[in-house]
């Protein structure tokens, strides 16, 4: 599995890295904020392969993919963590024409959202992990099945007037069917009866999961059509809906007690269009009774400003659109941790909220207008409450840290979890975990 590497991070000492090397012990660099130092290990960890694909010359080799959230258990097995994968192996457009040579799919490059997927045998799946000494292994894996013992597929839901759906081909630019079960699971939370529930970003919607990984609630906007679909209730508000085409349902997490879930979309809604997703600077972050699925408060998560995303805007072309939420952490009944990020940049966030900076009840209607998006996309200083946030690290002062960081997990008031997707390796890249240890206990 290989060794697990280690990097301070202490304020006011900055290292040479000009050249790019990679950081060690003594090549210590400036923490982002003037508060607590902290040290960041890699851990051992190597993906299992699930096979190969030939594509115009290039082998691509496909990994599993446990990168998308992870979880604790309360009073589970000390260092047992629970992570999520999402839809399985897809491919851009752009990607399979430019980097794959796969030149005929180049008919669909106009079709908005649209994806090749190779293998939609590989679907959303949980995994038991286990960190001790430096590394982290997997235990089992569980694949999520409908409520009739069927495995449930990546493939999108049925587009409809009320929700838009990617468009998925495979290879050879044949259309694949929708599917009403279809899941893109991008975050997880585990209870303690040893039942889950899953974030789905298609719907979106709110998936509770057996400890055998078949589906028994899925809780969906009230205007989705749920013709097909495994356990369907119709509870969440119909605004839902509106997410941003892929950018549904993305952090998940849970209250201590277990009453309250914490869900946060990973980008702006498209609401009344997309034009307000793309200029906002607000995320919608909403308090649920775990129980009945029924939303008890919403509160407005704010962006940073692009260019504050250093490696992400040094590969050009980063734009505020760019920006996603990719997972909470419950902290206590008054802070949350945020993963904020582009693509190359991650910041994690301490984030305080308090009944008081919940939104009217009005936004949460679809016919309000003006919308929350429009608002923050606007010019004019913004009139609704925002939650406040610290900065506890940022990986712009952490070259060694990977892209595409959406995972994390709790392991103590000093310890972090980190983990980046992997995407199933169709671009070549790696799952790889990493442990943030702060010298004070901040994560409490």
């Amino acid at each position: 599995m290989g060794s697990s590497q280690m990097f301070d991070r202490q304020p006011e000492i900055v290292p040479d890295i000009a050249r790019g090397s990679p950081a060690t012990p003594d090549r210590l660099m400036r923490h982002p904020t003037p508060n607590v130092p902290y040290t960041i290990e890699r851990l051992a960890w190597s993906d299992a392969i699930l096979g190969e694909i030939a594509l115009a010359g290039e082998i691509v080799t496909l990994r599993s993919g446990f990168g998308s959230g992870l979880a604790i258990r309360a009073g589970g097995p000390a260092g047992h963590i629970w992570a999520v994968g999402d839809r399985g192996p897809n491919l851009k457009i752009e990607v399979a024409v430019k980097r794959y040579g796969l030149r005929a799919l180049n008919k669909l490059a106009k079709l908005k959202g649209a994806k090749i997927m190779p293998r939609v045998d590989i679907g959303p799946a949980l995994a038991e992990l286990r960190v001790s000494d430096g590394a982290v292994e997997i235990l089992r894996t569980i694949r999520l099945v409908s409520d009739d013992d069927v495995p449930v597929s990546g493939l999108p839901m049925p587009s409809s007037n009320d929700l838009l759906a990617e468009p998925v081909f495979d290879l050879a630019g044949r259309p694949l069917p929708a599917d009403p079960n279809g899941l893109d699971s991008e975050g997880i939370v585990a209870m303690r009866d040893g039942s889950f529930w899953v974030a789905d970003e298609f719907a979106p919607s709110l998936v509770r999961v057996d400890a055998q990984g078949s589906i028994r609630r899925r809780l969906v906007p009230a205007n989705c059509s749920v013709n097909g679909m495994s356990a369907a209730e119709n509870v969440l508000p119909a605004i839902a809906s509106r997410r941003q085409l892929n950018r549904g349902f993305e952090g998940l997490t849970l209250s201590r007690d277990e009453k309250w879930l914490f869900l946060a979309f990973q980008s702006p809604l498209a609401h009344p269009d997309e034009a307000a997703h793309k200029r906002a600077r607000h995320v919608r972050l909403w308090q649920l009774d775990a129980a009945s699925g029924a939303v008890a408060a919403q509160y407005l998560y704010p962006l940073d400003p692009p260019e504050t995303f250093r490696r992400d805007r040094a590969r050009g072309g980063f734009a505020r659109e760019d920006i996603k939420v990719s997972e909470i952490v419950w902290i206590d009944d008054h802070a949350l941790l945020v993963l904020e990020r582009g693509s190359e940049t991650t910041k994690i966030y301490r984030c305080d909220f308090s009944s008081a900076l919940a939104l009217p009840p009005e936004h949460l209607e679809i016919e309000t207008r003006p919308t929350v998006e429009q608002l923050s996309a606007g010019p004019d200083q913004f009139p609704l409450p925002v939650l406040a946030k610290t900065l506890l690290l940022s990986s712009d002062d952490m070259p060694e840290l990977v892209a595409d960081m959406e995972g994390m997990a709790i392991v103590s008031p000093t310890e972090l979890l980190l983990v980046n997707d992997n995407d199933f390796g169709v671009e070549g890249a790696e799952t790889s975990f990493w442990k943030v240890t702060f010298d004070a206990p901040v994560l409490q």
